[in-house]
């Protein structure tokens, strides 16, 4: 049996949640998220908390086991307090402008800027313009906007300029060394 499967989900007050025939839907301060729930897999409402149970000990059941019961609990604390992932731009003229709080304008050397607007249930901020918070409710799509907005110029091994994480380590090559 799965260790992070087989333990309950405590259900926070202010969140409702409605189980499906084949989807789950958490509802919270932050917003709304759907899930489909995986054939061989249920998901059952006992008091204050949710427990996911599997069908048969099959390997596709087993595998989806935990990782459903992950994605509940992400969606539950989504809703509840929701997610950030913060990213530096480093590089001279390098900028990051917010237009509202879905847009965003990059300055990264290319010779145009380079827009991006946030899909829905994201939104922006731009504390410094060197720095971008993208937060949202939902784990898996801040973590998929975050590294969509730093593969317009992932961090080059030289001189380490580009879009990364904050406290990403980037290793760093030596240059040429010159003529001997």
């Amino acid at each position: 049996m799965s260790r992070v499967g087989k333990a309950a989900i405590t259900i926070p007050q202010g969140v409702e949640v409605t189980i499906g025939a084949e989807s789950i839907t958490v509802k919270g301060s932050k917003g709304t998220l759907v899930r489909p729930i995986p054939a061989g897999i249920s998901v059952k409402k006992v008091e204050t908390s949710l427990v996911v149970e599997r069908a048969g000990s099959g390997r596709d059941e087993r595998s989806r086991h935990g990782m459903l019961r992950a994605m509940i609990r992400n969606m539950v604390d989504g809703v509840t307090q929701g997610y950030a992932r913060e990213l530096d731009i480093i590089g001279v003229g390098y900028r990051a402008v917010a237009k509202g709080q879905d847009k965003l304008e990059l300055s990264l050397g290319f010779s145009h800027s380079v827009p991006y607007v946030a899909p829905k249930g994201i939104t922006f901020e731009v504390p410094q313009p060197t720095r971008i918070v993208v937060k949202g409710a939902d784990k898996e799509l801040v973590g998929q906007v975050a590294a969509e907005i730093r593969a317009f110029r992932s961090p080059e091994p030289y001189k380490g300029k580009g879009v990364r994480y904050v406290n990403e380590r980037v290793l760093r090559k030596a240059g040429k060394t010159g003529k001997k």
